[in-house]
C-alpha cells in the first residue's frame, strides 16, 4: 500500500501530534542546561522550572503598586481590543462580501480597490493611524480592522461568486428580490466561510494588536512583553508568549466547534 493511502489510527495520530512539541521542549531544555552550565546567571534561556515559578507568580500575585494581577489585567485589555477589531471586520466583511459578490456594479467599483488595499502592509500605516486617531484605543482597533478586513472581504466575496447560478435563478423564478436573495440564499452559504476566514485571520490580528500595544500603550499583553524586554526578563516574556499562544488556540478551537455545530452540512472546518 502506498504511503499516501495509509492513515494513522487515533492513538498513533495523537502520539504523532505530540512528537513536535516534545522535540521542541527537549531542544529548549538541552539548550538551557548548556547555557546555565557555562553561566548560572544566564537570562537568555531560563530553566523550565524558573518559567513555571514565574508563571505561577504572574497568574496569582498582585502588583505592589496597583494591587492588580497584571497578567489578567493585560489579558482583558488585549482581548477587548481584539474582539472589537475582529468583530467590526467580520460585520463589514459580510456586508461588503455580499454586495461585491452579488451586485456587478458594486463589484466593478470596489473589487479592484479592495484588492489594492489588501496589498498595503498594515504596519506601514501604523504611524499614520497614531497621528490621525491618537494613541488611544481607537488606533489599535483600526489597525486590526485595516489589517484583516481586505482579506475577509476578498474571501467572502469570492465565496458568494462561487454560489451556483442555478440557486439564484430558482430564487428569482420564485419572485425573490435582491435583498431576499442576499439574506435567504447567499448569507447562509456565506456564514461557514466567514467563521473559517475569521479563524485564518486570528494570527494576523494578534500580530497587529501586539505591534500596536508595543509602540503606544500602557496596558496589554504586547505592552508588557516590550516593557520587560529591557530587563532581559525572558521568564516573563516566555510566559506571556505561551499565554498568548494558548488564548489563540482556545479561540481557534471555539470557532471550529461553533462551525461544526452550527453548520454540520459543510465540511469546511479543518
Amino acid at each position: 500500500m502506498r504511503w499516501i493511502n495509509r492513515r494513522p489510527g487515533a492513538a498513533l495520530a495523537a502520539f504523532l501530534a505530540l512528537v513536535p512539541f516534545a522535540l521542541a521542549l527537549a531542544a529548549y531544555m538541552i539548550g538551557s542546561d548548556m547555557r546555565l552550565a557555562v553561566n548560572p546567571s544566564d537570562k537568555l534561556l531560563p530553566a523550565p522550572s524558573s518559567i513555571v515559578d514565574t508563571a505561577l507568580r504572574l497568574f496569582t500575585e498582585p502588583d505592589r503598586r496597583s494591587g492588580r494581577i497584571l497578567l489578567w489585567h493585560d489579558t482583558l485589555a488585549s482581548l477587548q481590543r481584539l474582539a472589537l477589531g475582529v468583530g467590526i471586520s467580520a460585520g463589514l466583511a459580510t456586508a461588503f462580501g455580499l454586495l461585491i459578490g452579488l451586485l456587478p456594479h458594486v463589484r466593478a467599483t470596489l473589487a479592484g480597490f479592495v484588492g489594492v488595499l489588501s496589498m498595503i502592509p498594515p504596519l506601514a500605516v501604523l504611524p499614520i493611524l497614531f497621528i490621525v486617531f491618537g494613541l488611544g484605543e481607537l488606533s489599535k482597533v483600526v489597525l486590526i480592522v485595516i489589517g484583516i478586513l481586505p482579506f475577509l472581504i476578498r474571501d467572502l466575496s469570492q465565496r458568494v461568486l462561487e454560489i451556483p447560478r442555478e440557486m439564484i435563478v430558482k430564487a428569482e423564478t420564485l419572485g425573490a428580490s435582491t435583498s431576499v436573495i442576499a439574506l435567504r440564499v447567499a448569507l447562509p452559504q456565506l456564514m461557514p466561510r466567514l467563521l473559517q476566514a475569521v479563524r485564518l485571520s486570528l494570527g494576523p490580528a494578534w500580530l497587529f494588536l501586539i505591534a500596536a500595544e508595543a509602540i503606544a500603550s500602557d496596558q496589554g499583553l504586547g505592552y508588557r512583553i516590550f516593557l520587560v524586554r529591557r530587563y532581559l526578563a525572558m521568564d516573563v516574556i516566555l510566559t506571556y508568549v505561551a499565554w498568548i499562544t494558548l488564548l489563540a488556540v482556545i479561540m481557534d478551537l471555539a470557532l471550529r466547534a461553533l462551525s461544526r455545530r452550527a453548520f454540520r452540512w459543510t465540511e469546511t472546518a479543518l
